[in-house]
């Protein structure tokens, strides 16, 4: 349905005083899932991070590219094995993830994004020692490939970049300090990891539901606020489950150092970072400490 020009300026005033909390500050976005998917998603998430960059959010980009991965490797006639969530990297997929993430899925990114107006430029985690990981031992007795653990994290190169005006596209793979050249990392944990070297406003990560559900076969059970002291209920009540764990637990290792705010969205719905910015009700789940309630 059309809006009228009244409607269309009451979205924009709607939207004046979320510019101004924001304007300066940094925000880091996990992109990944159905978005890089659909035509019209990959169009929608890009346009909104071009808006927030001109009108002056400092927009960071983290990204998956689990589907482009799985393509590639399907062609090569790489078997995907998943343990726990996580992707198993032989040697093989690793080469085919360094490749398919910091080559096609980031450069697509990137053009996408200066084709609307702005200016980005491609990061692999492994370029002036952003990302730094060690083999992952979860203690479980299991072998996970070359799936890394985050050691540290120099945001120099990104700190670099914002001050240029340029969005840095972060890529998710690791500088090994073990011995090992590089690993792959989880895009989740690294869009947090980063957003706290950073000390970003906010952390969203973008996936394929609607958020936090109550009921997980329910999408009209969504749970709009979540603080970190309730994490361990819903877990042990059974409502947090599956994928949806180590995306909670990422947010609240991000608020635990520092940054703001975290939302869980869902990326199959158009432009949802900017309705999640810009307007009185956002969408998806937020976790936060309940300092106060601005969102």
């Amino acid at each position: 349905m059309d809006l009228s020009l009244q409607d269309r300026a009451s979205t924009l005033i709607e939207a004046l005083p979320y510019i101004q909390k924001y304007y300066g500050k940094t925000i880091v976005v996990k992109y990944g899932g159905n978005a890089m998917v659909s035509d019209e998603l990959v169009e929608a998430v890009t346009s909104d991070i071009v808006m927030l960059s001109l009108v002056g959010v400092r927009v960071i980009v983290v990204h998956g590219g689990g589907p482009a991965i799985n393509k590639m490797t399907e062609a090569l006639g790489i078997k995907t094995k998943k343990i726990n969530g996580l992707r198993y990297t032989d040697q093989a997929t690793m080469d085919v993830v360094q490749a398919v993430l910091c080559g096609q899925v980031n450069k697509n990114i990137v053009n996408m994004i200066n084709t609307r107006g702005a200016h980005a430029i491609g990061i692999c985690g492994m370029d002036d020692h952003l990302i730094q990981a060690k083999k992952l031992d979860k203690g479980d007795g299991i072998d996970y490939g070359l799936v890394g653990e985050i050691t540290a994290i120099d945001p120099t190169i990104i700190g670099t970049t914002l001050m240029s005006d340029v969005i840095p596209v972060i890529s998710t793979v690791a500088e090994g300090i073990d011995g090992n050249k590089c690993y792959n990392i989880n895009a989740d944990t690294a869009a947090a990891k980063i957003a706290a070297s950073v000390h970003a406003e906010k952390l969203i990560l973008m996936t394929d539901v609607r958020g936090v559900l109550r009921n997980p076969k329910d999408e009209n059970t969504l749970i709009r606020q979540i603080l970190p002291s309730e994490i361990p209920y819903l877990r042990q009540d059974g409502i947090l489950s599956g994928g949806m764990i180590p995306k909670v637990e990422c947010c609240a290792d991000a608020l635990e150092h520092g940054v703001k705010r975290t939302h869980i969205l869902d990326g199959r719905i158009p432009h949802a970072i900017l309705i999640e910015m810009l307007t009185h009700r956002g969408i998806g789940t937020m976790i936060w400490k309940g300092e106060n309630n601005n969102k």
